[in-house]
């Protein structure tokens, strides 16, 4: 079996979860003794070498590639990385708009449909949650017999990090924690910083710092608070990352919406209390385990965190995520799709 992954270009540069995503499906199927080649748009592509190709996100920065597969005829799965807080009937008057302004108007783009269309030229859709594949199906219309929910996982190593090294190094024990993007408003980490304000915990958050007007908002109210330190950037692979989630009391990712947040799922498995956005089908994978919050409230993202700090640890979501959600189960269930579509093809 030949597949190809693909995703926008610059997944590389944001350094986020589906790069992650990406990597760790590529690294557990090849373990799995599938042939997996990532794309690269400077070479040419021979569509003969390869059975499927995987994209990982429908969006605009995936929508030409994913065209011209589906001109070339090449099976194509696709992992949407998509979510949204609007109703169902709004997702489905937008999506019948587009389809109405781009019969007359050309050059007029609006987002639920270049998802809807991906989609619906894909073989197989793989939503990480059933939240997603609600609003895939519901919302944009995809048919529901292409799609199979195949969730995000996490590498097994977060489950032995050595809390010594993070706290020798940063001088900090039993904070909050929080490792994402500092800059994207869906982040939302200018309300998680307001929201510790008046906790009297050390708090770290880890995150490539964007140089846009709330990045530097971000940085600014945290100087206002002297328990609060910010990392730019700790590379996925460092062995500092695990650290950091196992010297946590409690991980926070307050985010507008997650699916669900891979870095929720390492701190869990790091063995970290959670706090986590309430949006994104993220229940689906922390159950009862997690204070949810309103991302949009400062308040309530404050009580989150201070009824967390109150527990004691609990060490059933740990071993829940080492038994659900580890990538090597993840890529083996990607590889009965795979095999599903090109033994029905």
């Amino acid at each position: 079996m030949n597949i190809c992954l693909a995703t926008y270009q610059s997944a590389v540069l944001l350094k986020g979860g589906p790069r992650t995503q990406i990597f760790q499906t590529k690294r557990c199927l090849e373990e799995l003794g599938v042939n997996v080649t990532l794309f690269e748009s400077w070479q040419e592509f021979r569509a003969d070498k390869v059975d499927l190709i995987h994209l990982f996100g429908a969006n605009i920065g995936t929508y030409h590639l994913a065209r011209e597969i589906h001109k070339l005829g090449v099976p194509m799965a696709v992992t949407p990385i998509f979510f949204s807080r609007h109703a169902v009937p709004f997702l489905r008057v937008v999506t019948g708009i587009d389809g109405l302004v781009r019969r007359f108007v050309r050059g007029t783009w609006i987002d639920y449909g270049l998802v809807a269309d991906i989609c619906s030229w894909a073989r197989v859709v793989l939503p990480n949650t059933k939240r997603e594949a609600y609003l895939l199906e519901k919302g944009l219309g995809v048919d529901k017999d292409k799609i199979t929910v195949i969730p995000n996982g996490v590498e097994e190593r977060f489950y032995y990090g050595d809390p010594a090294l993070f706290k020798q190094q940063y001088e900090v024990d039993n904070f909050v924690l929080n490792v994402g993007h500092i800059g994207p408003g869906r982040k939302n980490v200018l309300r998680l910083i307001r929201a510790l304000e008046k906790i009297n915990v050390s708090a770290v958050i880890i995150g490539r710092i964007e140089h846009n007007e709330y990045g530097r908002r971000c940085c600014e109210e945290a100087k206002k608070n002297p328990r609060v330190l910010i990392l730019d950037t700790i590379p996925n692979e460092s062995d500092l990352l695990p650290s950091a989630y196992a010297a946590c009391d409690v991980f926070v990712l307050p985010s507008l919406f997650e699916t669900p947040g891979i870095a929720a799922l390492e701190a869990a498995l790091a063995g970290a209390k959670i706090v986590i956005s309430k949006h994104g089908g993220t229940e689906e994978y922390f159950g009862s385990h997690a204070e949810y919050v309103e991302p949009t409230s400062v308040e309530l993202i404050h009580h989150g965190i201070v009824t967390a700090l109150n527990k004691k640890r609990d060490g059933t979501l740990r071993e829940r995520m080492r038994k659900e959600f580890l990538w090597e189960r993840v890529a083996a269930q990607t590889r009965d799709v795979y095999e599903n579509v090109l033994t029905s093809r």
